[in-house]
């Protein structure tokens, strides 16, 4: 029988009902992502965690929201499972088990905090079709609140893990930056990382690098609050790099770039002798069979044909997208002039793997 006769084959009806059945999931579980948004930006999960059952009267004042938009999203969170509802008492709790990853106290568990990303990449849904049709990419700056998102992503996870289970992934790290280093951090955005770092690091100097104005404005303004003395930030493309650094690090963003082989051998060749590079992105492959039952690989080829792959190609980049992956890291290192390249996981960051390079 032909592909094209195979195709023609009248459906298996159970098949095809179970598959009709996942539709209506998908159509569910994208309609919830939003009310989770929703609840997560407004502060909902946090309330309901520190209140007991609940009218939506005494959930909306305790939220500071309007009882009427409280009550229909409530409707929504019962219906979907994430909150119980008592209709003798007409009140709402939200189980401790669902708090453990909706909250803030949650920290690096709170997947409500991913959700927003959902609504973003709805903003600009409308461009992407059109370069679908067109070619092209929707440029860096249709994604105003997206560096906002990425700063609230990475605290969660840098507040509690930077310092005392990322930098332990270099041996003697530590150490050396208790000492003293020249410290770069690559597409910075609005600085958390250099921020923690210098933090917990006073000998060592810090530095920021971002081509968002904008956000190294938001991260000088916190330095400044901080009273850091031995952080800075400036304004400039990745390839752009025109000092020696001890250490070099790029968080979840050398996949996004316009020119990220360029961007890596200019890190090569910004690192002196025996200096290191800490790159945390993607724990994906860079190939698409191997993606296949990965926890989070419908959001990731989400992510990048809304904004990873298209941004990049916005400026006639490489617009890697899920090109870019454990091999295709390792292949841009070598090429790129490093020569010891480990890939190592961290718990609590199921998102990243961390590359720790050191140039030949």
């Amino acid at each position: 029988m032909s592909v094209s006769q195979e195709r023609q084959a009248p459906p298996d009806p159970a098949g095809q009902e179970a598959f009709a059945a996942e539709m209506l999931d998908v159509l569910n579980k994208a309609a919830l992502a939003l009310l989770t948004s929703v609840g997560h930006q407004c502060g909902l999960f946090d309330t309901l965690a520190a209140l007991p059952p609940s009218s939506s009267a005494a959930i909306a004042e305790a939220a500071d929201l309007d009882e009427r938009y409280v009550r229909e999203w409530l409707g929504g969170m019962v219906v979907g499972g994430f909150v119980e509802y008592d209709p003798a008492g007409d009140t709402y709790a939200l189980p401790a088990e669902h708090a453990a990853s909706l909250t803030t106290a949650a920290g690096p568990d709170n997947v409500a905090a991913m959700m927003p990303y959902v609504a973003l990449m709805g903003e600009v849904e409308q461009r992407v079709v059109r370069c679908f049709h067109r070619g092209g990419g929707v440029p860096y700056s249709a994604y105003p609140r997206f560096q906002a998102l990425q700063a609230e992503e990475t605290a969660r996870v840098y507040d509690a893990a930077l310092v005392d289970v990322i930098v332990p992934l270099v041996p003697g790290l530590a150490e050396r930056l208790r000492a003293g280093l020249d410290v770069l951090d690559v597409g910075t955005g609005q600085g958390r990382a250099p921020l923690v770092l210098a933090k917990a690091f006073p000998a060592s100097r810090f530095h920021g690098l971002d081509q968002s104005e904008a956000a190294i404005a938001t991260a000088r303004a916190e330095a400044a609050v901080a009273g850091l003395h031995n952080l800075d930030y400036t304004v400039a493309d990745s390839t752009r790099i025109t000092s020696e650094y001890d250490l070099i690090t790029a968080f979840d963003v050398i996949h996004d770039l316009a020119r990220p082989a360029e961007t890596l051998a200019v890190i090569a060749r910004a690192l002196r002798p025996g200096g290191t590079f800490l790159m945390g992105d993607i724990a994906a492959s860079s190939r698409l069979e191997q993606n296949i039952g990965h926890p989070f690989a419908p959001a990731l080829y989400c992510f990048s044909v809304f904004y990873c792959m298209t941004t990049s190609l916005s400026t006639g980049g490489a617009g890697l997208g899920s090109v870019w992956g454990r091999e295709t890291a390792v292949r841009m290192l070598e090429e790129a002039g490093f020569g010891s390249i480990d890939i190592k996981a961290v718990e609590g960051d199921p998102l990243n793997v961390y590359y720790v390079a050191t140039k030949r």
